[in-house]
C-alpha cells in the first residue's frame, strides 16, 4: 500500500464534522466535479509521461501543450514545473503544468512541497483565481489524496505573521477550483488537513510571539481561546497553584521575571481509552538566567524556545478539529526565564513535583527543569498509557544532527519505530540518539541530580527519563527545528511549527487509528 493510499484510508476514522473559518491565511478553495468559475490562471497536474494535454481540450491547444512541454523537456517528472503564457484555445492569460512524476509513488510529503512551490511562484501578484486541473489522475483515490496534499501544500506557504505591522504586505488571496475525479471524498479528505493546518498556525503564531506579547499568563490564554471552543478540556495553574502543587522546578525558572510560572493543561477526550500525554516546553523566553546568553543572535531568538509548547497547543487543535476518536491530553509548563534580584542562582536546589531535589548548576538548562515538573504532573494526574516530551532543548543536538532531524530518545522500541513512520509521512524527520550509558552524568554530590552534564543532549534526555518513571516515554528534541533558517522546509521567515503535523500523525499511529 503507498503512503498516499494508506493516508487516504486513515482519513475516514477522523472526519471533520465543522471547521472553523481559517484566520491566519486568505486563500479559499472549492472542490468540484465541473468548473463554475473563470479563472485567469489554469494549472494542470502532469503525471510522469502524460504531456498530451486535457482530452476535452482542441486540437490547436493540445498541440501548443505538447511543444511547449516538449522545447522545455518538460516529461512530468516531480518538481517540474512550467508557465505557458495565453495558451492557444484557452481563456486564460497562463497555463501551469506541473510535474507528479509516478502518481502511486507521490509520497503525501512531496506532494505537498509541490503545492508550497505553486503557491511561491503564484504569489507574487501572478494569480488571482487559479482552477486546478487533475484529470490527468485516473485512480480515484490518488486523486483525492494528491489534490488534498497540494492544497494543504499551498496553504502551508501562505501563512504570514503579520499581526505587529501597522502596514503589512497584501496577504496572498488566491481563489483556488480544485477540479477532482470526486467531490464528496476530497472535501472530507480536505477537512482532515485543513483542521491540520490550522494547528501548525497556531503553533507558529504562538512561537512567533514577542516574548512580552507571548508571556506565560498570555501563552495560556490564546491557547483557551483557540481550543475551548472546539470541546478541549482547558485547566490553567497560575503561579500560586504552581507553588502549592510543589512543582519547585518549574516555579523557580521564573523566579526572576514579572511574569510567573504556569501550567497550561489542554484535554481532548476522544475516546475512553487511557491518554496519550504530549509534555511540550513552554519557555516564553530564555535569557539564560546568570548563565546569560550573551550572543546577540542567539537571545533574540529565544522567543522561539516556547516551540515545543507550541506544538502540543497545535497538535491538541488539530486533533480536535478533526473530531479524532482518541485520548490525548497536551500538558505545557511555562515560564520566563529572566534575571532580577530574585531570580534563581546557580547552585541552587529545587524540589520538583515527585520529591526529587535538583542542583542548578546551569540557569541556562532550565527547560527540563519545566518538563520535569510537565511529566511528573502528566503521570501523576492522568496515568497516561504513554508519555511524549517536545521541546527546544539543546544546542548539542544541533551540532549532532543540524536543523533537519530532530532527536528521539527512549528504551521503547515502538515509540521510536512508530515516530520514525509519522516522521517521514510529514517530513518532519527524526532520528534516535542512546540513552546509556550515559546515567551517570547528571549525579550530584548535594542531591538528588544536577540539571546539566556531558554530552549535553544525552544529558537532558537522562534527566527528564527519571520523571517518566515506569511509564512508556519518548523524549523528541527539536532544537534547531522550530523556525526556518536553511531547512528544506518552506521558505518563510520565522516558526515553521514543527512537531504539530508529527505528533498528529504519531497519537494515531501509536493508538492504532491507521
Amino acid at each position: 500500500m503507498t503512503t498516499l493510499h494508506r493516508f487516504i484510508t486513515g482519513l475516514a476514522l477522523t472526519l471533520v464534522a465543522a471547521v472553523a473559518a481559517a484566520d491566519y491565511v486568505d486563500t479559499t478553495h472549492a472542490f468540484r466535479e465541473q468548473p463554475a468559475s473563470e479563472p485567469d490562471t489554469l494549472v494542470v497536474l502532469v503525471p510522469l509521461n502524460s504531456t498530451d494535454g486535457l482530452p476535452e481540450w482542441g486540437e490547436a491547444t493540445r498541440e501548443h501543450f505538447s511543444r511547449a512541454l516538449a522545447a522545455q523537456d518538460f516529461d512530468g517528472s516531480m518538481t517540474q514545473q512550467l508557465e505557458i503564457l495565453a495558451p492557444a484555445g484557452l481563456p486564460v492569460d497562463r497555463l501551469i503544468a506541473v510535474g507528479l512524476g509516478e502518481p502511486a509513488e507521490l509520497a503525501r510529503a512531496d506532494a505537498e512541497m509541490l503545492g508550497t512551490n505553486l503557491a511561491n511562484y503564484l504569489n507574487p501578484g501572478k494569480a488571482g483565481s487559479v482552477q486546478v486541473q487533475s484529470a490527468l489522475i485516473s485512480d480515484p483515490a490518488l486523486n483525492t489524496a494528491i489534490v488534498t496534499a497540494i492544497a494543504h501544500g499551498t496553504d502551508l506557504a501562505n501563512y504570514r505573521f503579520d499581526r505587529f505591522k501597522t502596514e503589512a504586505e497584501p496577504r496572498p488571496a488566491q481563489t483556488y477550483e480544485w477540479l477532482v475525479a470526486a467531490r464528496e471524498p476530497t472535501e472530507e479528505a480536505w477537512k482532515h488537513l485543513h483542521a491540520l493546518s490550522q494547528g501548525v498556525f497556531t503553533a507558529r503564531e504562538l512561537t512567533n510571539l514577542s516574548a512580552s506579547d507571548g508571556n506565560p499568563a498570555a501563552f495560556a490564554e490564546y491557547v483557551r481561546k483557540r481550543l475551548q471552543p472546539l470541546g478541549v478540556k482547558v485547566t490553567i495553574l497560575g503561579p500560586q497553584q504552581v507553588l502549592k502543587a510543589g512543582m519547585g522546578a518549574l516555579y523557580g525558572v521564573s523566579k526572576g521575571s514579572q511574569h510567573g510560572a504556569h501550567l497550561l493543561i489542554a484535554h481532548w477526550r476522544g475516546s475512553d481509552d487511557a491518554p496519550i500525554a504530549l509534555v511540550g516546553k513552554g519557555i516564553t523566553f530564555d535569557s539564560g538566567g546568570y548563565n546569560l546568553k550573551t550572543d546577540a543572535a542567539s537571545i533574540l531568538a529565544m522567543t522561539g524556545d516556547k516551540a515545543g509548547a507550541g506544538a502540543v497547543a497545535g497538535t491538541l487543535e488539530a486533533l480536535s478539529r478533526q473530531k479524532a476518536a482518541l485520548n490525548v491530553v497536551g500538558v505545557m509548563p511555562l515560564a520566563q526565564n529572566a534575571i532580577s534580584g530574585t531570580a534563581q542562582l546557580p547552585g541552587d536546589i529545587v524540589t520538583a513535583g515527585n520529591g526529587m531535589t535538583i542542583e542548578v548548576v546551569n540557569t541556562d538548562a532550565e527547560g527540563r527543569l519545566v518538563l520535569a515538573d510537565g511529566i511528573w504532573y502528566a503521570r501523576e494526574h492522568f496515568q497516561p498509557q504513554v508519555i511524549a516530551d517536545i521541546a527546544t532543548l539543546t544546542g548539542s543536538k544541533v551540532r549532532a544532527l543540524g536543523r533537519d532531524y530532530a532527536a528521539v530518545f527512549s528504551e521503547e522500541e515502538e515509540l521510536i519505530e512508530t515516530l520514525k513512520t509519522a516522521g517521514e509521512l510529514t517530513r518532519e524527520r527524526v532520528w534516535q540518539l542512546p540513552l546509556g550509558p550515559y546515567e551517570k552524568i547528571i549525579d550530584s554530590p548535594v542531591a538528588d541530580m544536577k540539571n546539566s552534564g556531558q554530552p549535553g543532549a544525552q544529558a537532558g534526555a537522562v534527566f527528564l527519563q527519571r520523571f517518566a518513571g515506569d511509564t512508556p516515554w519518548v523524549h523528541i528534541d527539536m532544537a534547531g527545528n522550530g523556525r526556518y533558517e536553511e531547512t528544506s522546509l518552506p521558505p518563510l521567515i520565522g516558526a515553521t511549527g514543527y512537531g504539530v503535523r508529527l505528533l498528529t500523525e504519531w497519537v494515531k499511529l501509536y493508538a492504532g487509528n491507521y
